[in-house]
């Protein structure tokens, strides 16, 4: 049976990405995002990769109830939902004290409780049905922020910490409704091209940069498996790993020029007069951007730290067939 999966933030990105993903699966599609031309081009996308059935909706996850509209009518249309993903995102580029309030507010609406109106929308009919996953697009950043992000770090830590209680109240209940956060490193998205930026130069994820590609299969392998947390790349494990064990250092490193600061820019310079911003009205409405942006040249299109999250046993196989293979040398050699 064709799975039904809703994705949020599927105009574009890793969003656009996991959309094609489920395509080639033969998955029936409801995708959510504000742009117009986006959506149309992800539609025909995913048409042409081989998806059942597709359904746009142009919902701007902020709205509450036209979130639910779009989850209703979805589980009226396919009868239910088995895969809800949450990945609608927006940021702002600047030092924390040039972040207007109405700029931390309209942050905060889309990526966080855009994520908890999508979520509640989801578990409105897989609650009652005994079963669905919901999975939520993270980031490192949800664990360690870095500078000229401050908006977008504290919205991904507050999905994280909505994440742990809804869980634990999911299993107090007994419902097997699964909840996965799957957390990302740097990726060649569009949004560097739209973000809301005072930086004087054009805006970059942090390098390593990765294909979304490489995350849509992160993201699908943890939605299969229900999996709780899954880091995508070994950016991400390495940033969480360094904030447990030094995050003074990393508060150290983060503050200097090239890393938390030249890391997320080029060396291109913007002009503030045409720069357009997609923080508070979509700028695909024209052009339908795609899943990458302008990083392909220097972006990954494999991540072994995935590979290897993704297949433990074969990783601990092999570990465990090594560590034998040493110890019978070893002991040869005595």
């Amino acid at each position: 049976m064709n799975q039904v999966v809703v994705i949020t933030g599927a105009s574009a990105g890793v969003g656009r990405a996991v959309a094609v993903a489920y395509a080639r699966r033969g998955a029936r599609l409801a995708l959510l995002a504000r742009g117009d031309a986006g959506l149309e081009g992800a539609s025909l996308e995913a048409r042409a990769a081989g998806a059942a059935d597709v359904r746009t909706y142009q919902v701007d996850v902020s709205d509450a109830d036209a979130v639910q509209h779009a989850a209703d009518d979805v589980a009226a249309t396919w009868g239910g939902i088995d895969v809800w993903i949450n990945d609608a995102m927006t940021s702002v580029f600047a030092p924390a004290w040039e972040i207007t309030p109405a700029e931390y507010r309209r942050v905060t609406e889309v990526n966080y409780l855009g994520t908890v109106h999508g979520t509640l929308a989801a578990l409105s009919h897989m609650r009652p049905a005994g079963h669905g996953t919901v999975l939520q697009v993270g980031s490192a950043l949800a664990y360690r922020g870095i500078p000229l992000q401050a908006p977008y770090c504290a919205s991904k830590h507050a999905i994280q910490g909505f994440n742990d209680s809804l869980r634990a109240e999911l299993l107090h209940d007994g419902n097997k409704v699964k909840l996965s956060m799957v957390q990302l490193p740097a990726v060649n998205t569009p949004q560097f091209t739209w973000v809301r930026t005072r930086l004087p130069n054009h805006p970059q994820p942090v390098p390593p940069i990765y294909q979304p590609e490489v995350v849509a299969k992160g993201i699908l392998w943890a939605a299969d498996h229900g999996k709780r947390e899954l880091n995508v790349g070994g950016p991400t494990l390495k940033t969480r790993l360094g904030n447990i064990v030094a995050p003074a250092f990393l508060d150290w490193l983060l503050s200097r020029d090239k890393q938390g600061y030249q890391g997320q820019q080029t060396a291109d310079p913007i002009d503030p007069a045409v720069w357009q911003d997609n923080l508070d009205k979509p700028v695909d409405d024209t052009r339908d951007h795609g899943a990458h942006g302008i990083f392909d040249e220097q972006a990954r299109t494999s991540s072994f730290a995935l590979w290897a999250a993704t297949h433990k046993p074969l990783v601990s196989g092999l570990l465990g067939l090594g560590a034998g293979l040493a110890a019978t040398t070893l002991l040869r050699r005595r």
